[in-house]
């Protein structure tokens, strides 16, 4: 084959490709409820595109060399109120919202040692399009921000006990008032 010719072939293969894909996005062939499971393969291309996303982006973001014991615990009570329902937490299982996400929010006792303090950082601050992680730096501050990831790197060592001794109730009914009256839902 001549380099003309396989050049013109190129074009036209990639001509199919993007009409195909047209086809498929105007005729709603992509089935996008939340119930709906993805493809592995495109499960694998979306993780592996959010990983590198994350990493490029935090690669400037300067981490505290350590955190406190105040941090570990002032996180863990923000992690309670915002981030729980969806990840669950230690003795705790994932909240309505989050079991009805897609993709499924990580379990972060399990996966969040996978990231450095930045990634996570970075993750809280911005968000992840398309998995319902919302972006917390409009609406908090950094050293808030900071709090949750010092909690979250302690995550892995954390029993359920020592999630209550840090303030938690024992279930998602079971929480305290501004009236101070503890009780739980029906």
């Amino acid at each position: 084959m001549t380099h003309s010719r396989t050049l013109a072939m190129i074009i036209i293969v990639l001509g199919i490709a993007v009409l195909g894909g047209t086809i498929v996005i105007f005729m709603g062939g992509y089935n996008v409820a939340a119930t709906s499971p993805h493809s592995g393969l495109m499960k694998w291309i979306l993780h592996t595109t959010m990983q590198h996303s994350v990493s490029a982006r935090a690669s400037s973001v300067h981490a505290p060399a350590q955190f406190t014991e105040e941090q570990v615990q002032e996180g863990s009570l923000e992690f309670g109120e915002m981030c729980a329902a969806c990840h669950g937490a230690p003795g705790k299982e994932r909240g309505e919202i989050g079991k009805g996400l897609n993709p499924s929010p990580p379990n972060l006792a399990e996966v969040g040692s996978s990231w450095s303090s930045a990634e996570l950082f970075w993750i809280l601050k911005n968000g992840i399009k398309m998995t319902g992680m919302p972006a917390f730096g409009p609406t908090h501050s950094d050293a808030r921000l900071w709090s949750i990831v010092a909690f979250v790197m302690q995550l892995p060592k954390l029993t359920s006990d020592d999630y209550k001794k840090m303030g938690h109730p024992a279930s998602e009914r079971e929480h305290q008032h501004e009236d101070r009256y503890d009780h739980q839902h029906q």
